[in-house]
């Protein structure tokens, strides 16, 4: 008669060698690490959405400074996002051309031109702006709304000018 097997408890699944989770203490307490890495998961989510409105971040970015500053610069905005001049003129050729912005004399400096939404800028940036709510609703999910707060408060801290 056949000996009855022995009841094992069960093992945990091998892992292929390399795939190991790494210990990762060493970054984890790096500002740099931890903004980057929680950058990356949230614009992959970003990028994703906005891919049904044509935009990337630095589109996204000028549309709603400008939905919300009409008449800005080029200058000012390049200095508020921190994009080279160059860089910025391929961006608003690429969204004049789309229709979505227009370029004005500057109401206070009339060797200025200022830059606006026209009609269907405004009304891309509208719906666009109630993606990016959501999609921020969603991925600070795990945040209270004072931690969400106090998240955006420190991060602004490390790159707003010391008041």
């Amino acid at each position: 008669m056949p000996r009855p097997r022995a009841l094992t408890a069960p093992t945990a699944p091998q892992l292929r060698p390399g795939t190991e989770p790494l210990d990762t203490r060493a970054l984890e307490c790096l500002v740099g690490y931890n903004a980057r890495r929680a950058s990356i998961a949230i614009g992959a989510v970003f990028f994703e959405r906005m891919a049904a409105y044509g935009l990337k971040q630095a589109d996204y970015s000028v549309l709603s400074l400008l939905a919300h500053n009409p008449g800005a610069t080029s200058r000012q905005l390049c200095a508020t996002l921190d994009i080279l001049p160059p860089n910025f003129v391929s961006l608003i050729a690429a969204m004049d051309r789309r229709g979505l912005v227009e370029r004005k004399p500057h109401p206070r400096d009339g060797r200025a031109v200022g830059l606006y939404l026209t009609p269907a800028g405004a009304q891309l940036v509208a719906e666009a702006e109630l993606a990016v709510i959501e999609l921020e609703a969603e991925a600070s999910a795990r945040l209270t709304p004072k931690e969400r707060d106090t998240l955006n408060r420190l991060l602004q801290k490390l790159y707003l000018p010391a008041d």
